[in-house]
């Protein structure tokens, strides 16, 4: 256990970390993080949801003050209550897409594409399978070859048919060299600008909170989140996560359906374990 005391960074992943992959948020999780908000840490959404998706974690948890981090590190945003919307852009970084486009196109032609834009809008070749994108009523359906005008702070790679090894080989002979990129869990492959990942968004806030990287924490499941557990002083990995992300761990916890997340921030921070005998859920995506 570090110097619990002094305020922390706590970076959370939400899918498969702060909420189950069906959505749900456990009343353990939930009070664990409102204790740790409540003594002066600062909980840091960090995901790859887009803006809208992220927000209703945010709203979920109560958070008025902060950053997110969110289209993996893309998009930088600042909650203030005072402001017209309760956030502000803060930071975005975005790319040309054409060229990743039309060599993903190349490999898997039948695959799906999104191209999320630096006005959070998203544009997509096709519709994607149903609860896969939690804000679905903001995406547009144009053609493939619209997507190459776009500027892109992300894109998705989706192939919903052929098996996880097909997926990977095909990602492998992309030579996306001038990207940075994720394979997430199911066929599904996050394209961000290069040098851009969850934990270069956080390395910003750290700095815009003032506070120390001895006292920041990191808590995710997924491929994604390699740069963000590497980046975190205490890095947390939930126990349903692949071995590549645990052997980076400082501690693999139990599983999200298991309430691993409060488990783990329990012990860290020495919280009341009285925070964990805790039922029932309630869910994000309204």
């Amino acid at each position: 256990m570090g110097d619990t005391l002094a305020p922390h960074l706590i970076a959370l992943d939400v899918d498969g970390t702060i909420v189950g992959y069906d959505g749900s948020l456990s009343e353990a999780v939930r009070l664990v993080l409102d204790r740790l908000a409540a003594e002066g840490h600062h909980l840091v959404i960090s995901t790859g949801r887009a803006l809208p998706g992220a927000l209703e974690v945010v709203h979920a948890l109560g958070l008025k003050r902060g950053f997110v981090v969110c289209s993996n590190g893309s998009v930088v945003v600042r909650l203030d209550p005072d402001l017209p919307l309760g956030w502000e852009m803060h930071h975005v970084v975005s790319f040309d897409p054409r060229d990743a486009l039309e060599k993903m196109h190349e490999a898997l032609p039948n695959a799906l594409f999104l191209v999320e834009d630096p006005d959070l809008h998203r544009w997509a070749s096709g519709a994607f399978p149903a609860g896969e994108l939690a804000e679905s009523d903001t995406l547009d359906i144009v053609d493939f070859d619209e997507l190459l005008t776009k500027q892109a702070t992300r894109i998705v790679m989706r192939e919903v048919n052929g098996t996880a090894e097909e997926f990977a080989a095909a990602v492998d002979s992309l030579g996306l060299h001038e990207v940075s990129y994720s394979v997430g869990w199911s066929n599904w492959l996050d394209i961000a600008p290069d040098g851009i990942s969850k934990a270069s968004g956080l390395s910003l806030v750290a700095t815009e909170l003032g506070v120390d990287h001895a006292h920041t924490v990191g808590a995710g499941d997924g491929l994604n989140d390699i740069e963000m557990i590497e980046w975190a002083e205490h890095a947390i990995v939930m126990g349903q996560a692949k071995d590549e992300l645990k052997v980076l761990a400082s501690v693999v916890t139990d599983p999200v359906d298991d309430d691993g997340l409060a488990v783990a921030l329990v012990d860290y921070f020495d919280l009341d374990e009285s925070l964990l005998d805790v039922e029932g859920s309630t869910n994000t995506r309204p």
